[in-house]
């Protein structure tokens, strides 16, 4: 029998899903605009040589959002709504596009060395702000979708927004071969600004159900406490961690395929726009169906499907002789990074009970972020003392490695979290 907080979420599910795939579709075309695979990339390589600075800008990105997840968990699990505190801090991360748009319509004014100052410091600002909504954005999305779905969902929405960075990719790419310069990525960042606003209010439109079932502890336990708890109780989800961070490593390739294929190639503008539209393309078919086959026979099949497909993008960007091989390049990269983020995140949420869901999703996030900036700097030395095929060769290795503890270590948390629930 249905809760009332139950009943309520089924009855405006049609509805939460329209604003939120809504949210996703303008998110979308705002990250074509200012692509931290390839636009955001491009800018600061008019601003540096370093090889290592321009590894880190997905890094960044990627840390920021995986490292305040922990830190806030307490806090989220004793929310019964989590919309506010979404649509509050979700601001952090969409603001500082219009502070890069400034930054780089400035640049003949300040210069190269506080250009690059200024946008190392959006970049960070960017990355922390979407770190400190995604432990309660995911909550939330996991409370207004049944579980049953929820891989579909989160397939299917980042699916649909990974649809429009294509379209909007190709589109940054032709405006940044029209325009000079600094009106190019100017009007890039600026253009993002206002879609990333008009995705606020998309989903400032999901109902959310105050949860007045859900049982909080009168007496406020530390993060630390709950997560060593979950880390001695539960081996199966401590492998998953360890492919988690091994994960950062074997991808480490995938920051330098853009700045490779720019500067061994001779890659223009709007060939990058099109690799990006390749990459984003790729991921919108993947994100639907990998979701939805997660949902059906398990997300750790499809973790292992994204393994494999690391090991062949590495090996292919080490063997590659012309443009044309980035197209299946990036085809392989789209498939891996679907698998490692999207399916990552759905099945972290497989694990443990609803009340420990918050630490489960920081603890699967924070403890990935020392990596996730360590290993593009350990690239970017290696590419810039050693070349670019070194740093492929041993993200090929490591996703093998990857490969195997997935195989062989990890279970489907589906079955196993069923024996670890509390009090059983």
């Amino acid at each position: 029998m249905l809760t009332p907080t139950e009943q309520q979420i089924r009855k405006h599910l049609k509805h939460n899903i329209i604003v939120n795939m809504a949210d996703g579709s303008l998110f979308g075309v705002a990250l074509g605009f200012g692509s931290f695979g390839t636009i955001l990339p491009l800018f600061v390589a008019t601003l540096t040589n370093s090889a290592t600075l321009i590894g880190l800008v997905p890094a960044i990105h990627s840390a920021g959002w995986l490292l305040p997840q922990l830190f806030t968990a307490s806090h989220v699990s004793r929310l019964r709504q989590y919309k506010r505190t979404v649509l509050l801090s979700t601001i952090h991360e969409r603001v500082p596009f219009l502070g890069l748009a400034i930054v780089a319509l400035l640049l003949p004014v300040i210069g190269v060395n506080i250009g690059l100052t200024l946008t190392m410091l959006m970049l960070i600002w960017q990355g922390l702000g979407g770190g400190i909504t995604a432990n309660a954005w995911t909550s939330m999305i996991s409370k207004i979708i049944p579980p049953d779905s929820r891989g579909t969902f989160f397939g299917t929405q980042a699916g649909v927004a990974n649809l429009f960075v294509s379209m909007s990719a190709i589109g940054a790419g032709y405006l940044l071969n029209y325009l000079a310069s600094p009106w190019d990525f100017a009007a890039c960042f600026f253009i993002a600004g206002i879609f990333f606003a008009a995705s606020w209010f998309a989903l400032a439109a999901t109902r959310e159900p105050e949860d007045n079932e859900k049982v909080i502890p009168e007496e406020k336990t530390h993060f630390w406490d709950d997560s060593k708890r979950i880390l001695r109780r539960d081996k199966n989800f401590n492998w998953f961690l360890l492919v988690r961070i091994l994960s950062q490593f074997a991808t480490m390739g995938f920051s330098f395929y853009i700045i490779y294929a720019l500067r061994e190639f001779n890659m223009t503008a709007v060939i990058a726009g099109y690799l990006t539209a390749t990459l984003t393309i790729t991921q919108t078919i993947a994100n639907i169906s990998m979701g939805w086959l997660g949902d059906k026979i398990g997300h750790r099949a499809m973790l292992i499907l994204g393994a494999l497909a690391c090991i062949l993008s590495a090996a292919l960007a080490w063997k590659a002789t012309s443009l044309a091989w980035f197209y299946p390049i990036f085809i392989l990269t789209g498939m891996a990074n679907v698998s490692l983020w999207t399916i990552s995140m759905t099945m972290t949420v497989d694990f443990g009970s609803e009340a420990e869901r918050p630490t489960y999703i920081g603890l699967s996030q924070t403890l990935t972020a020392p990596a996730t900036i360590i290993a593009p700097i350990i690239g970017g030395w290696i590419a810039d003392t050693a070349g670019f095929i070194p740093t492929f060769t041993i993200s090929a290795v490591l996703s093998v490695i990857m490969t195997f503890i997935l195989i062989f270590l990890v279970k489907d948390p589906r079955i196993t979290s069923l024996k670890l629930q509390p009090n059983q």
